[in-house]
């Protein structure tokens, strides 16, 4: 019998365990601070920013949205930067894809402070991940929920075969590089790979991160596997459904997530707790 992994309930025990965390920092008199940019007016990041900034203030952080027009330009977007990266109240900081075209979005990941670099996303932090570097660093939120999740449910990729769909620099390439690090036999597949289904139905541990509605069916599952959907697509009546058909895995799958309530109240968690621990690291790293 499939069992549902329910992201909601453990966000909610994540940002238990945070609010408490920022509790104890500003008991010291430290607030951690957030700062996020969005540039333009992409309705999906309007949405997912206030979502980021309310839950932020409910766990008594400093945060702040700095709402900028479509027509910002490279240079301006940087100042902004430069100046949350000088300022102490600011402990991570997040500039809200998608960019407009005259912005380089790669000049502004490597313009953020890496002490400060909430998304996990400087090549410093992405780095010190994929070569498993000890120390204190953040990792891409969304692959760190999903191993948060799999600890709450008893997996341990150890020893495990697991396959990531999906090769972003924001879920696909880190998760690997975390399912690596946590000893897992890790294959990275992708629109390119030779019989996808055939590889993913190799997967103890499948993670599916491609933005295509319903890419994998019951039958490109594993009896048994853990399967961890990160889409979310629209059907074409409009519902929000993920890259994993959800409903002929059910009964195949040992663990599933859902869509929506599985990965994506983790991010927001997940970032709200990399937040804090940025704030914690701040007057101790080089």
């Amino acid at each position: 019998m499939t069992k549902i992994i329910d992201g909601k309930a453990v966000a909610k025990k994540v940002n238990a365990q945070t609010a408490t965390a920022v509790a104890d920092l500003v008991a010291q008199g430290i607030q951690p601070g957030i700062a996020v940019i969005i540039v333009g007016d992409d309705a999906a990041s309007q949405i997912y920013v206030r979502n980021k900034n309310r839950k932020a203030t409910k766990l008594g952080m400093h945060s702040v949205v700095r709402q900028l027009p479509a027509t910002t330009t490279q240079a301006e977007l940087l100042a902004i930067i430069a100046d949350y990266n000088a300022d102490e109240s600011i402990h991570g900081i997040l500039v809200q894809s998608p960019l407009p075209a005259q912005i380089n979005e790669p000049l502004v990941t490597m313009a953020i402070d890496p002490k400060k670099d909430v998304d996990g996303f400087h090549p410093s932090n992405v780095g010190k991940l994929l070569t498993n570097f000890p120390g204190n660093y953040p990792v891409a939120n969304t692959p760190r929920g999903i191993m948060t999740m799999l600890h709450e449910y008893g997996v341990d990729p150890a020893g495990k075969t697991a396959v990531v769909i999906g090769r972003s620099t924001i879920v696909g390439k880190p998760m690997a590089a975390l399912l690596t690090n946590a000893n897992a036999t890790v294959t990275i597949a992708h629109s390119k790979t030779a019989d996808l289904k055939a590889v993913a139905r190799t997967a103890d541990i499948l993670v599916v991160a491609t933005g295509i509605a319903h890419l994998i069916t019951g039958d490109d599952i594993k009896p048994g596997a853990t399967v961890i959907d990160v889409g979310m697509d629209r059907d074409e009546n409009g519902k929000l459904v993920g890259d994993v058909d959800f409903e002929s895995a059910q009964g195949v799958a040992g663990l599933i997530t859902p869509v929506p309530g599985g990965v994506g109240p983790m991010t927001i968690a997940t970032l709200m707790q990399t937040t804090v621990e940025l704030a914690k690291w701040s007057d101790v790293r080089e």
